[in-house]
């Protein structure tokens, strides 16, 4: 299935998303926030399965820039999260992008993301966007602005890695009191000896100890999340 090519911009930066259509009417829109690597094979994946199973599917841009390796994802992502404020304008844009399309009107959205993605879709319901849910897969979970009171309009779900250095336990149960307090509506399915990257078949070749590809965590994962859209969609 090939991807069609959706220029959009956040002020100045331009901005280039991918996106996947099913082949009838969509059930839903999808905003896919994918990792540090921006668009990259894995989240070109991600959205034709999305598309497969009804969803309208748009891969976010990050950058407007390619990313060359991961260091330079590392370089091209530190400025971008200095604040929530920019950070969260950035998500904003490609949500827009994805909602002003002809085939996402009349439509409920979702936000879908990995890694630093699964961050980014944490921060749009945060900041209160008009989400049906916002999911997050081996995703950081910490924030410079907390979700306030009622401000979370999404329902939550989160599938973590419990072995994934990147997100540890203190920072799963900070997250778990601050969506408490924000009267959130929450799942977080946490998987045993897992790692972070666990959805990526790619992530062992990586030769990096923090990640790991795990099947059952992946097969899991991916039924959470087409239960829950069904669940939210009725």
């Amino acid at each position: 299935m090939a991807l069609e090519q959706i220029d959009y911009a956040d002020g100045e930066t331009p901005l280039t998303g991918f996106l996947a259509k099913p082949e009838g009417p969509a059930r839903a829109a999808v905003l896919i926030l994918p990792t540090i690597m921006n668009c990259n094979a894995p989240m070109v994946r991600r959205a034709q399965m999305l598309a497969h199973e009804g969803y309208l599917a748009l891969i976010a841009d990050f950058y407007g820039v390619q990313v060359r390796d991961f260091d330079h994802a590392r370089e091209l992502a530190s400025p971008l999260r200095t604040t929530a404020a920019g950070y969260r304008q950035r998500l904003h844009a490609g949500l827009s992008a994805l909602t002003t399309l002809p085939e996402a009107q009349g439509v409920p959205v979702a936000a879908v993301g990995y890694c630093m993605g699964g961050q980014a879709a944490l921060e749009l319901a945060r900041d209160g966007a008009d989400l049906l849910l916002a999911a997050s897969f081996h995703g950081l979970l910490d924030t410079q602005a907390p979700a306030q009171p009622g401000t979370v309009k999404a329902r939550i779900l989160v599938c973590h890695g419990d072995a994934d250095p990147m997100v540890p336990r203190a920072q799963v149960i900070a997250f778990w009191e601050e969506m408490d307090a924000a009267g959130a509506n929450w799942h977080f399915h946490s998987y045993s000896g897992v790692k972070h990257g666990f959805t990526d078949p790619g992530s062992d070749a990586r030769g990096m100890a923090a990640i790991g590809y795990d099947a059952s965590a992946d097969r899991q994962s991916w039924g959470a999340l087409l239960e829950l859209l069904d669940e939210t969609l009725g």
